[in-house]
């Protein structure tokens, strides 16, 4: 896997798994983001899928609500920034490293919650320091 990609692997799709991150995990702010993750240890089900090779412990979600920006073109806009500072950072890496060595896997959203339209350097400090968090709280 090449380093700044986000697969579809890595994309949060389950609707289980997406209840189960807002019913049972953790959840915190960042300004402008609201944030949720769920971390599932080995023997619980999300450990079957560590054959796959492109397979690789974290799977996020981004998610814009049409109540802050009505504008699909606007939701688009802040979702594509807030992907690519995820794809880009450095603590993903160590995020992913320390979850391998836990023999863990997490499951995260990342909910923009503002009515601004801030800049990506702005989303990106956001971002960076979400990944910070939940690599302390592992």
């Amino acid at each position: 896997m090449t380093p700044h990609t986000l697969p579809r692997s890595e994309r949060l799709r389950s609707l289980k798994s997406i209840r189960r991150m807002f019913g049972e995990g953790k959840s915190g702010f960042v300004y402008p983001f609201r944030f949720a993750y769920y971390v599932s240890h080995r023997g619980e089900e999300n450990s079957l899928l560590e054959n796959d090779k492109n397979f690789s412990g974290i799977e996020i979600m981004f998610s814009v609500p049409k109540k802050f920006h009505k504008r699909a073109n606007k939701r688009n806009l802040l979702k594509r920034r807030t992907r690519e500072a995820y794809r880009l950072n450095e603590c993903r890496d160590a995020l992913r490293a320390k979850l391998s060595e836990q023999g863990s896997t997490i499951d995260m959203a990342l909910i923009y919650s503002t009515k601004e339209i801030h800049s990506y350097k702005t989303i990106s400090n956001a971002v960076q320091r979400i990944l910070e968090q939940i690599c302390e709280g592992l």
